[in-house]
């Protein structure tokens, strides 16, 4: 069994972690290269893990109700955005890339207002502005988490969640995880070569080989999320993991692959509440 994404991205170079002021130029560079593959994946709907899983699971853990107005952070295309929207949320979305937003607004129309900006500024917006914000599979594309971090701090109003949904941080880790056959038991197991030291990965976008650009992706233990948030000011109240949805084809080792996916989660979903300030 294989995660596309891991399976098929190769390693470019070796990453040396940049310095802030250049690796932020970088990356919206990046993904500004990325956006025309990246929309052609994610569509105006969603993959299916974001319309299954992620999505719905967010939007739970939220806790948000109509009228709300709810930041869609590092929101990209703006899926989660047009999710959010369509259930009456007043919805904002930002992102880095003008690019990925040229597609946010050419699929929503006028009902999200989406902002080119870093989520490092906490000035981007006024303090107390929402009622809830979203970070949805982007963290480990933002090399600075305690920056974003404070400024969610800046922009939720008190009492208020901030939701941040990433690939399994202990089981999905670029080029250093996969997953393996023990033929003797006939079991399907992940491996995980790496662990505790924080990286960053050159991913091709799109992943194969001929590709011309890449986008960075940033791996951390679950303890530097944590100590994030806490250290921004905002309570840690729900740790979710979350499982895939998918079975395999009729085999020899669709029992066991099925098994392995719902034992191994392939999400992390931290929420964090603002108690006062």
């Amino acid at each position: 069994m294989k995660h596309k994404k891991e399976g098929r991205n190769r390693r470019v170079k070796s990453a040396l972690r940049p310095s802030r002021n250049k690796s932020e130029k970088k990356l919206l560079t990046l993904w500004d290269q990325a956006s025309r593959w990246y929309d052609s994946l994610v569509g105006s709907q969603g993959t299916d893990f974001q319309k299954d899983i992620i999505m719905p699971g967010v939007f739970r853990m939220l806790e948000v109700s109509k009228k709300d107005r709810v930041l869609d952070l590092a929101c990209g295309q703006g899926v989660f955005s047009r999710y959010l929207s369509k259930k009456g949320m007043n919805v904002e979305g930002l992102d880095s890339s003008a690019e990925l937003l040229k597609y946010a607004r050419t699929r929503s129309g006028s009902t999200v207002s989406y902002n080119v900006g870093d989520a490092t500024d906490e000035k981007k917006f006024k303090e107390n502005t929402f009622d809830g914000i979203a970070c949805l599979m982007a963290i480990q594309n933002i090399e600075n988490i305690d920056l974003v971090f404070k400024s969610a701090y800046h922009w939720l109003k008190p009492g208020k969640c901030f939701v941040v949904v990433m690939t399994h941080p202990c089981f999905r880790i670029p080029r250093q995880s996969h997953w393996g056959w023990d033929e003797e038991k006939k079991l399907e197991y992940r491996r995980v070569d790496h662990y505790m030291t924080e990286t960053n990965v050159p991913i091709l976008t799109p992943p194969f080989a001929d590709s011309k650009s890449f986008t960075l992706t940033y791996h951390r233990p679950i303890q530097s999320y944590m100590s994030a948030l806490v250290e921004s000011g905002l309570y840690v109240d729900a740790v979710e993991e979350w499982v895939s949805n998918k079975n395999s084809l009729p085999g020899k080792r669709s029992k066991a692959e099925n098994r392995a996916r719902k034992e191994i989660p392939l999400f992390l979903a931290l929420r964090a509440r603002l108690i006062a300030k």
